[in-house]
């Protein structure tokens, strides 16, 4: 709410100093006096006492730099979003009925290959059993 009146403030006070500042009467500053022809004695001119336009302008020209200093630091300070802190897309809701444990893949069966027939062992030799370990001996 502030920001914005702050904002129109600065506005006006830019627009009406543009104004005054055109509305000012030059000082004599012109190109003959700064090489010796115009008839002051200093380079830009005589001095003359201040006028209500020249009150006028200095003091939209304070407005416009405190002004434009005061939104400089409101600007930088950023928003202060509830949701300013967080990283990444927003959750996503699931539709009625739904879990959000995923399904299990699903790997699929492997070829039914033939085995290769076993040959058949040889007359007169014996299969060896298949060994078992012994049991660990306590002490």
């Amino acid at each position: 709410m502030f920001y914005y009146l702050f904002v129109t403030l600065y506005v006006v006070a830019c627009l009406v100093l543009m104004i005054v500042i055109l509305l000012q009467q030059g000082k004599g500053g012109d190109i003959a006096n700064a090489f010796g022809g115009g008839s002051s004695q200093a380079v830009f001119g005589a001095r003359t006492g201040a006028t209500l336009l020249t009150k006028v302008t200095a003091g939209l020209t304070v407005a416009f730099m405190g002004l434009a200093l005061l939104l400089a630091i409101w600007g930088s300070r950023g928003t202060t979003s509830v949701v300013g802190g967080v990283d990444g897309p927003p959750p996503v809701s699931l539709p009625a009925g739904a879990t959000d444990i995923p399904a299990q893949p699903v790997t699929p069966a492997p070829a039914a290959a033939t085995p290769a027939p076993e040959a058949a062992p040889a007359a007169g030799t014996t299969t060896p059993a298949p060994s078992t370990p012994e049991p660990a001996k306590k002490q």
